[in-house]
């Protein structure tokens, strides 16, 4: 497939400081002298800061680099994930074409992408919202046919179910991802024929689910200022370097977010099963209880300046409150 610069080009680009922050430290992770090796990453984050990836975007990237313009340009028409075209302000619709949702209806799908949308892949709707392309497997073949919007799956779908999630989409509404036909996740049609012990009393969404609906929005783009940047340190030597990086992961880890209210036991002594919360095991609950977390009712109501402060203080399993989406889980368990 040719890929060609859209005809109409914005006059510059620059990073925003939080990303020029965030892509200063990539290139420093490589080498002196391989600064191109943070091509890709950059050429993402710029798409995500505007929506699709420009003439002036790529020149900038490539002069950050080092690199001549053909050696970015050849990067970015080369990986079909970079966006040569506008695409819309609410939502980019990729939609699989591929063997299992093909037979499984993926043609209706199309069929209702042409007529709310626009005929052609690519094309923007006419009020700018919404444009949309057909992909290849995306890997979602037991939940077939699919969609992908920003960056979450829209599964098991039928063609009036979509025409609903893009009309809740126009209207501003974020729709929860993933199967839309009752399904939990990719389990049988016809319902769990083993591990059914789990069946009962099981969160609310799956882990990918229940990450989107704790984000509270599928389609955000990436700005650079969700999760503070630690830019690497110039290496030392061996052991020297290591605890380095340690130190300076510390400091900005305490530094990250604020603290949410604690407790020095859990209530009438007795704490909550944490390790009810998925990706929380005995360990994390252990760190947690250090912490003064005890109870489902602390979690759930962690503002997300406190979500941060927890993820910076989970030593090396920093990061997995946000990422396993442990506020909207505690709610589920609240009941």
């Amino acid at each position: 497939m040719l890929r060609r610069l859209h005809a109409d080009q914005p006059d510059s680009f620059a990073f925003t400081p939080a990303n020029l922050e965030w892509a200063k430290a990539q290139i420093a992770k490589y080498p002196e002298g391989r600064a191109a090796s943070a091509v890709i990453p950059l050429l993402w984050r710029a798409q995500e800061q505007e929506g699709w990836l420009t003439r002036p975007a790529i020149e900038y990237v490539a002069d950050m680099l080092g690199m001549a313009y053909i050696r970015a340009l050849e990067v970015a028409t080369f990986y079909f994930m970079f966006q040569l075209h506008p695409v819309g302000s609410v939502a980019h619709v990729q939609v699989c074409g591929t063997l299992s949702c093909m037979i499984c209806g993926a043609e209706d799908l199309i069929g209702v992408l042409k007529e709310e949308i626009a005929p052609e892949p690519f094309q923007l709707s006419p009020d700018g919202k919404f444009s949309w392309e057909e992909v290849e497997c995306l890997g979602a073949c037991t939940n077939a046919p699919m969609v992908q919007i920003g960056k979450d799956y829209y599964e098991d779908l039928t063609a009036d179910k979509l025409r609903e999630i893009l009309a809740a989409f126009a209207r501003g509404e974020v729709p929860v991802p993933g199967p839309q036909n009752g399904r939990y996740a990719a389990e049988p049609l016809s319902g769990l024929t083993s591990l059914k012990e789990h069946e009962k009393g099981r969160e609310a969404h799956n882990a990918s689910v229940a990450r989107a609906v704790a984000l509270g929005d599928t389609v955000k783009r990436i700005q650079g200022d969700e999760v503070p940047v630690l830019k690497p340190r110039k290496a030392t030597s061996g052991g020297a370097a290591k605890n380095a990086a340690k130190k300076d992961a510390k400091k900005a880890g305490a530094a990250e977010g604020s603290k949410p209210a604690t407790l020095d036991a859990p209530r009438d002594g007795k704490a909550d099963d944490l390790k009810k919360i998925k990706g929380l095991g005995p360990a994390l609950e252990k760190t947690l209880n250090g912490l003064g977390i005890w109870h489902y009712d602390q979690i759930a109501s962690w503002s997300d300046a406190e979500v941060a402060w927890i993820d910076a203080n989970l030593g090396r399993f920093k990061g997995k409150a946000s990422r396993d989406g442990w506020v909207a889980q505690a709610k589920a368990l609240m009941g």
